[in-house]
């Protein structure tokens, strides 16, 4: 019965199929409805995944993030080390949620010693903030030639690390929850940079290493990490940083960043910029008279290479029509969270006219859209749901 259900669902096509075990797994999130009269279940799923490797299937990604109610057996690590063809051609290796699991993990990654992989993602969520890694980090050091993306989530320091920076083509970083000593302990340069949850003062230091190579920079400040915001001089280092060493930034991501002079400065000065994505705190404790003036000094000062605006959040939102009517940037693609009133669809037309390249606008209430609004707004742009537009590096 088992095995039916494996061939029926999981394995249409068999040799050479190429497919992602994140949808191997939903399809096991399926099945353990199927299966969730009988005791062990966890036994079943890991026997399904012996058979699935042990069927003959090539994989170009191997994407281990599984559900937190399965416990993948050991024994799993050792079958595919077994079954090479499993992982010939595989680019992609994706390890998350296996805390418990790393040291059997290794193996893998020492048979996957000849392979030339371009991404390799390590998620430590569950478990604590693991700081043994058992040798698959060091494992790495095979890989030096043909990776370009390590992704790190919820990982605490490890010597480990220290082999990345023999890494010749490492193009993309995302440091994800990590702790500080991570980011210091790296020493190369990167072309796209992601850092969520950081402590702000370990990134003016990767931000002067890679300089002027640094094009896409993804920042998130949150929960505890977030909490310097706004006017603080503490994070004047990092904005100033970034202005000095890294002015070839195409696509900018900041969220949890307060709306402060020194960030619209910075903004300003980045020339290249043609993708921005701008969530700000704390607006509420910036007085009226001086918010409304910073966002005409915001909007005057968006580069005139910036194609691409998201600002679909509600932070801005009582000031939408003042950044539009000031706005002179030639944007052909703007996000925003609502358009619910008459002052901002009536802003949003006069710079349609007057700039004459906004194509499409994304509205993440969409479905709340006013009909007449709607109407008056579609004669001069198009209005999409936010979801089809979003640019995510």
């Amino acid at each position: 019965m088992v095995h039916e259900l494996f061939c029926k669902y999981l394995l249409p096509g068999r040799k050479k199929y190429r497919i992602s075990i994140r949808s191997y797994v939903h399809n096991l999130r399926q099945l353990k409805i199927l299966v969730s009269k009988l005791d062990k279940v966890n036994h079943i799923i890991n026997l399904l995944i012996k058979l699935f490797i042990e069927s003959g299937a090539t994989l170009h990604k191997l994407d281990l993030n599984f559900p937190l109610w399965l416990e993948l057996k050991p024994v799993i690590f050792y079958v595919l080390e077994e079954n090479k063809q499993f992982f010939s051609r595989i680019q992609h290796l994706c390890l998350g949620q296996i805390s418990d699991n790393l040291g059997s993990a290794a193996t893998l990654l020492k048979a996957l010693a000849k392979k030339q992989l371009r991404l390799f993602f390590l998620d430590g969520d569950y478990g604590g903030y693991p700081t043994e890694f058992y040798g698959i980090i060091s494992a790495l050091e095979s890989q030096k030639n043909s990776l370009q993306e390590v992704i790190f989530d919820h990982c605490d320091f490890s010597a480990e690390f220290e082999v990345l920076n023999k890494c010749k083509n490492l193009e993309t970083l995302r440091i994800r929850n990590c702790t500080t000593r991570l980011l210091k302990l790296l020493d190369y340069k990167v072309s796209t940079l992601e850092v969520v949850d950081f402590q702000y003062y370990a990134m003016p230091l990767i931000f002067e290493k890679s300089g002027k190579l640094l094009q896409r920079l993804i920042l998130e400040f949150n929960g505890e990490f977030g909490k310097f915001r706004d006017e603080s001089v503490l994070l004047e280092p990092l904005l100033e940083a970034l202005k000095s060493f890294c002015p070839n930034i195409t696509y900018l991501s900041i969220q949890g960043i307060g709306f402060s002079t020194q960030l619209v400065e910075l903004i300003g000065n980045l020339q290249n910029l043609q993708f921005l994505s701008l969530w700000c705190d704390d607006v509420d404790d910036i007085p009226e008279e001086i918010l409304k003036l910073r966002v005409i000094q915001f909007s005057e000062k968006l580069p005139l290479t910036l194609k691409y605006f998201n600002l679909g959040d509600t932070w801005l939102e009582p000031y939408t029509d003042i950044l539009l009517n000031h706005c002179n940037a030639p944007l052909k693609k703007m996000l925003i969270y609502r358009l619910n009133n008459e002052r901002i669809s009536k802003a949003l037309v006069e710079f349609c006219i007057r700039n004459k390249t906004l194509n499409y606008v994304g509205v993440d209430e969409y479905l709340d859209l006013d009909n007449n609004i709607r109407k008056e707004v579609e004669n001069y742009v198009e209005l999409v749901p936010y979801e089809y537009i979003v640019v995510d590096y």
